[in-house]
């Protein structure tokens, strides 16, 4: 027989919802990095990346991509990258534009790298989220010089488009590509919120395994912005650095005498698998992802409030889904690009968000190094992050000679340090105002008086 409550509605019983000052009691699944793919400047592959950061080499350069006579900012950190050689056929060449390329390389040597199989997780039970800020842009604008006949034809002839060109335009193209490379049927997203998208990306990769919508997510990030029309938009807001005579020097986060942002390309793609599946099938696990966090400014396109409160939020939004306190970060992978509003904002919202530990735990920018690849730096910066813990070693910022009195945390300079790294931070910082923060933290069994698991 059906009862029914004849009570006012606000005398009936209902299943509480968590307040704001309530926690849901619900289990959430823990997520681990079990595989790491870079294509980054300087060096294709993780090994090559890794030696790059750990020696403080910078890879920028003048652009040889193309002729680059009369921009402002004539520099960039270009990846030496020869398709063919990594693995791709002509027709994956062809179809792909660079940005998908090197994606789909840096997705390969992952899911090697993790070992992990569409006969271990189930195709539609393995999920994609990639990230990127410009999508296929050199595709797209090859293309357009060719359709308008070097840009002489107002009308362009559609006849001389290429098969591929609808794809170019499509900035899901590149997630797709990955899909298809890794055997993915689950979830499959493009995720584009600017130079935090390689952040987002795998927050959002995150999210779908830890709510157990997938058991397995392939995420990360690529861009190949260095085309005509970027670095175009770069010098009309006089963003990048014009310090053309000296590329390997251009890129000076925190330095004094720093002129703005030196652009790059690439890509990196982790693995994340839920935890305790990627334990039971023997995978290594190089770290955990424990806490995640996004803000927005609402407040300008290019510009940064100078107390970093949006950003501070963020960080403690992710200390506290990872319940962990200032004090047990060991190193702080910043933002970092070089330009004066942003290193002073993340500055101060370092100094926000974490108190007197902000004092104490080592800041470095790898940009330094391998320029801003606008959304697959976030992705490139998560996987030396992982690096980092997997072997207790912070990348230096290059170029840091001459201390700048506003920004005066221990940014690292020149050389990397070698100590324990059990917890990073690494955060993230776009144009629109997006601010993004991420922890990681290495496997709980390998942490001294860290605390326990952690379920939330």
């Amino acid at each position: 027989m059906n009862v029914v409550d004849t009570r006012p509605p606000h005398r009936r019983r209902t299943r509480a919802r968590p307040g704001p000052g309530r926690r849901s009691r619900t289990r959430h699944n823990r997520v681990v990095i079990t595989g790491i793919g870079v294509a980054a400047p300087g060096g294709i592959g993780v090994k090559a990346f890794w030696d790059l950061l750990t020696a403080g080499r910078t890879a920028t350069r003048a652009i040889t991509l193309f002729d680059a006579t009369g921009f402002r900012s004539r520099i960039a950190a270009e990846c030496d990258f020869d398709p063919g050689a990594h693995g791709l056929s002509p027709q994956e060449i062809r179809r792909m534009d660079r940005a998908a390329q090197l994606g789909v390389v840096s997705a390969r040597e992952a899911l090697a790298d993790s070992g992990l199989t569409t006969a271990e997780v189930a195709p539609e039970r393995l999920g994609v989220s990639i990230g990127s800020a410009v999508g296929c842009t050199m595709g797209l604008e090859q293309e357009y010089v060719v359709l308008s006949d070097g840009g002489r034809n107002w009308l362009v002839d559609p006849a001389y488009g290429v098969p591929q060109l609808y794809g170019y335009m499509v900035p899901s193209t590149i997630a797709t590509e990955i899909a298809w490379a890794g055997g993915a049927e689950g979830p499959v997203a493009l995720i584009s919120t600017g130079c935090t998208a390689g952040l987002d990306s795998i927050g959002h990769g995150y999210q779908l395994v830890r709510e157990g919508t997938a058991c397995a997510v392939i995420a990360g990030a690529a861009d190949a912005p260095i085309s005509p029309i970027t670095v175009a938009c770069f010098d009309a807001i006089k963003a990048t650095s014009p310090s053309n005579d000296e590329p390997e020097h251009a890129s000076r986060p925190f330095d004094l005498d720093r002129n703005g942002f030196v652009l790059g390309e690439g890509s990196a793609v982790l693995v994340l698998e839920e935890r305790q599946a990627a334990l039971r099938r023997g995978a290594q696990v190089y770290a955990e992802i424990v806490g995640f966090a996004s803000r927005s400014n609402a407040y300008h396109m290019t510009g940064l409030k100078p107390d970093g409160r949006e950003m501070a939020e963020a960080i403690r939004a992710a200390l506290r889904q990872a319940r962990l306190a200032p004090e047990d970060v060991d190193y702080i992978n910043a933002h970092g690009s070089g330009t004066r509003q942003n290193d002073r904002h993340e500055t101060a919202a370092f100094k926000s968000a974490l108190g007197d530990r902000a004092y104490r735990v080592p800041v470095s920018s790898i940009k330094s190094m391998i320029g801003h690849s606008l959304g697959a730096i976030g992705s490139i910066e998560v996987a030396a992050c992982a690096l980092a813990i997997r072997h207790n070693v912070v990348p230096p910022t290059a170029n840091l000679h001459t201390a700048d009195p506003e920004c005066d945390l221990d940014y690292v300079p020149r050389t990397a340090r070698e100590q324990p790294v059990d917890v990073v931070l690494s955060v993230g910082s776009g144009f629109g105002g997006f601010q993004t923060a991420m922890l990681l933290a290495r496997e709980p069994q390998g942490r001294a008086g860290r605390g326990g698991d952690r379920h939330d």
